[in-house]
């Protein structure tokens, strides 16, 4: 593929995750992710010959790509888990502030609206999922109960985000934060 058929497969996955995280799903039509992205009808069908499916699907797979790397460890620092977690917990509330609260975590919305009635795009949300708790098991490796502290952190992540959310506010962050630093102190 030349860098103009790249381009225009970026702009598609870039305008999918915006209509998705924004409008959910199914709030989402291929006709609005053409006009947002500006690309031809065909190009869609071209770069994503699954339709829809495939393209919430990738474009999932790369937010959350890009969510975990952006939470990756700071240059030139090594914080603890809890200092980590509440990194991440900023980030994400900067995020969500910075989107007038449309934008919450690019996985979540899909997996609540998908999960139980499509198979492939259940296993992408899961994919993403399980990564992030594979990077929190890894800050937490010197614990032995690390597997479990990885879910229960990624949950409380999750969590926060929603009612942030839904209330408008960064208190739900804040006060994860704080329970985060009793958690893993």
């Amino acid at each position: 593929m030349g860098q103009k058929g790249a381009e225009t497969r970026d702009r598609l996955l870039d305008a999918t995750q915006e209509l998705v995280e924004t409008a959910g799903y199914f709030g989402t039509g291929l006709n609005q992710v053409i006009a947002a992205s500006g690309a031809p009808r065909g190009s869609l069908y071209f770069h994503f010959p699954g339709g829809k499916d495939q393209l919430v699907g990738e474009s999932v797979r790369r937010a959350g790509q890009a969510i975990g790397d952006a939470l990756g460890e700071p240059a030139g620092t090594d914080p603890s888990p809890a200092e980590f977690v509440e990194g991440v917990l900023r980030h994400l509330g900067d995020r969500l502030a910075e989107s007038d609260w449309r934008k919450g975590c690019p996985v979540a919305t899909v997996a609540l609206e998908t999960a139980a009635a499509n198979d492939p795009l259940q296993e992408v949300c899961s994919e993403v999922y399980s990564s992030w708790e594979t990077a929190l098991r890894a800050r937490l490796s010197s614990r032995p109960d690390a597997d479990d502290l990885a879910v229960t952190v990624l949950a409380l992540v999750e969590g926060a985000l929603l009612l942030a959310r839904a209330h408008r506010s960064r208190d739900p962050l804040e006060r994860v934060a704080r329970q985060v630093h009793t958690l893993l102190g």
